[in-house]
């Protein structure tokens, strides 16, 4: 899983379009300036969700989330989608998304099937809060328009369910979908019939599906193994941890790659060096407290580092107490739960 989104690329081109000025929608969300000039722009989900609320807040239309969800071709789909467009029918289509998604992001399509209905929804699986209404617009707004340039209907759901209370445009939402929406609920899901999963794609298309899928199914397996990268990484460096700090050509080296390679596998996973490094610390530092006489020097010794006020205060920032005070937290606890 990537812990990184992708921005699409014609996404400052579609906010011109709408009269939303880029550089204000990044000033508010505190991004850089030229993030949406980048050809492979990524960001965590702290920052996309703060560039989603920054849109909702700079755009003078509330239901912005719709228009920008929606294509109008086909080749304005990423590959994900477009795989999805080759399949046979609506279902293999979510079936093929649900499968892909998590290739480009840290996102998940959850897919409910029962006789008569079935759901879609999106989980963030690294939100620490609720995605922006904006960006739930968005999400299903994308999903109807792969339906629709699918099937080549004007297909619409059964009902769109919603968790906020309230909202200014409702009839908005209600026009965009076709059906009724159903606020206050106990999640954000777009209902279908069942029934529809089953309708044929007229974009099908098997032979460029069978070019596209496998390519998808690669990155999808190394995405998978970039996952474990980290800990590679990082089990090797507590190999290394005895008395000095290892660089980052030192761990390269023992994983028989240069630098550059290391720092892009790192980076592909959502990682630095630094954090790896300090990971890595953390979980020694938390085994030798835990599980040894060592003092603190001699722990912040075997650590790398040069003192031990600098390991006390780098252990503070990871537990929000020092050690010392912490090993003895936890010698507490190991009396109070012995027989």
């Amino acid at each position: 899983m990537s812990k990184h989104f992708r921005i699409p690329t014609r996404l400052a081109a579609l906010l011109q379009e709408s009269g939303i000025r880029v550089s204000a929608v990044l000033q508010r969300a505190n991004l850089p300036p030229g993030l949406l000039d980048q050809p492979r722009a990524l960001v965590t989900t702290e920052q996309l969700f703060a560039l989603w609320s920054a849109i909702a807040h700079v755009s003078p239309d509330p239901a912005i989330g719709l228009f920008l969800g929606t294509a109008a071709k086909p080749e304005h789909f990423d590959p994900v989608a477009l795989a999805a467009l080759f399949t046979s029918t609506f279902g293999d289509a979510m079936r093929q998304l649900s499968r892909h998604k998590q290739i480009s992001c840290p996102e998940e399509i959850a897919l409910k099937i029962t006789d008569t209905e079935s759901s879609i929804q999106f989980r963030f699986l690294l939100a620490d809060e609720e995605e922006p209404e904006v960006f739930t617009d968005l999400c299903f707004a994308w999903i109807l328009s792969i339906a629709r340039h699918g099937t080549g209907s004007p297909l619409s759901p059964i009902r769109l369910e919603l968790s906020r209370e309230s909202s200014t445009y409702a009839r908005a939402l209600e026009r965009h979908f076709g059906c009724p929406v159903r606020l206050g609920s106990t999640r954000n899901a777009l209902v279908f019939r069942s029934s529809d999963f089953a309708l044929p794609f007229v974009t099908r298309n098997a032979e460029l599906l069978s070019m596209l899928a496998p390519q998808l199914d690669e990155q999808l397996k190394q995405s998978l193994g970039e996952e474990n990268f980290p800990e590679r990484v990082r089990a090797t460096i507590q190999k290394r941890l005895a008395g000095h700090r290892p660089k980052m050509h030192d761990i390269a080296r023992e994983l028989h790659m240069s630098s550059r390679t290391l720092q892009r596998h790192l980076q592909d996973a959502g990682y630095t060096f630094h954090q790896v490094l300090e990971e890595a610390r953390h979980q020694l530092a938390r085994h030798y407290l835990h599980n040894s006489l060592l003092e603190l020097n001699e722990a912040a010794y075997l650590l790398g580092y040069e003192d031990s006020s600098s390991f006390v205060r780098a252990f503070r920032s990871w537990e929000g107490v020092p050690p010392g005070l912490w090993r003895d937290g936890q010698r507490a606890k190991t009396v109070t739960t012995q027989p």
